[in-house]
């Protein structure tokens, strides 16, 4: 009895040779096409209506400068980088971001159901942060 036990034994050690990576290659096969569909929809988690120009003024940001983009929805909230801000927040928060002796360039994006007083109330508290040279007022390109 012996014998047999202990060639049982022999058989189950040579019988676990390989390790099956195909479960592995599907999990990450999965994960890596999931994060390729979620990555653009995270640019977007801000709703803003752009209106539209007939005009294309050809404008590109080709410098290598981080973009600052100011959002204002149709609540009137106001956006800098993803994080909601007060009015008076927002220049604190673009005084830290800017030098003084920079130009960056700020876009704003403001919806179109937002009154014309509130968007220019912003550009003039962008315009007071200083190291700002121009403030553009972004829309969406027309068809």
């Amino acid at each position: 009895m012996r014998r047999i036990r202990g060639r049982r034994l022999q058989n189950r050690e040579h019988k676990m040779q390989e390790i099956n990576v195909m479960p592995l290659v599907d999990v990450a096969l999965t994960l890596l096409i999931i994060f390729m569909v979620a990555t653009p929809m995270m640019n977007n988690v801000i709703k803003v209506e752009l209106p539209s120009s007939r005009i294309d003024d050809g404008v590109t940001q080709t410098n290598t400068q981080q973009e600052i983009i100011v959002y204002i929805d149709k609540q009137k909230k106001i956006y800098l980088n993803g994080q909601e801000y007060s009015l008076n927040n927002l220049l604190k928060a673009l005084q830290k971001m800017v030098k003084k002796d920079s130009d960056e360039i700020v876009f704003v994006k403001a919806d179109q159901g937002v009154s014309y007083g509130i968007v220019i109330d912003l550009v003039d508290t962008i315009k007071i942060a200083g190291g700002i040279k121009y403030v553009a007022l972004a829309t969406k390109r027309a068809l």
